[in-house]
């Protein structure tokens, strides 16, 4: 596999570190969700200024898009995810199927998390740092998970593939650049008082 990103064990170590930071965040999410419907007086431990406001965005309907609070979705999804990663790293060999529906999954949460962070942006008008760490990991996850299914399934990568592996971080790193040009574009009047 050369030239590629990673083999079975790199992507379980990626799937390993996004599932537990994600799990992580999510779980905290959650708990602060059920502490703000529990008592609407609560201020979350996120909510530090008028922009970095968890409070705001769980109180708004986005946080319930399907019923029930979201963090949900990511303590299930991300179970998912790092128990895919202990099982790689064991060494067990999953079917093809598996990781297909491993990939769609993330690509349902990669179109989730990026109509969040327009919401969050654009609607809310408030970030989460939590959420923002749930949007990182989420991409992460799907863009390591697409590269491995690549190298796997494909005997003969084309020379797109072959540099997508060979610069398989640049992505990544265009994506996080260009998510933070939107935090200071949709917060530029805030940013500006604090110089």
């Amino acid at each position: 596999m050369s030239g590629r990103a990673l083999g079975r064990k790199g992507v379980g170590w990626v799937l390993g570190v996004c599932g537990t930071a994600g799990l992580i965040a999510s779980l905290v999410l959650t708990i602060e969700k059920f502490a703000v419907l529990a008592d609407p007086t609560y201020r979350p431990s996120c909510s530090i200024n008028p922009v970095i406001s968890c409070g705001s965005i769980m109180t708004s309907w986005q946080a319930e898009l399907f019923g029930f609070p979201n963090p949900l979705l990511g303590l299930m999804g991300f179970a998912v995810v790092l128990t895919t990663a202990a099982v790689v790293l064991a060494g067990a060999s999953l079917p093809r199927w598996y990781w297909n529906g491993l990939f769609t999954g993330l690509s349902a949460a990669v179109a989730f998390v990026h109509w969040l962070a327009f919401q969050s942006l654009y609607r809310i008008g408030a970030l989460c740092p939590y959420c923002m760490v749930v949007w990182l990991v989420t991409v992460l996850a799907w863009w390591y998970c697409l590269l491995y299914l690549e190298a796997v399934h494909t005997t003969r990568p084309s020379r797109t593939w072959q540099l997508l592996h060979r610069h398989h971080s640049v992505l990544p790193t265009v994506w996080v650049l260009a998510v933070l040009a939107f935090v200071i574009e949709a917060f530029w009047p805030y940013w500006q008082t604090l110089i």
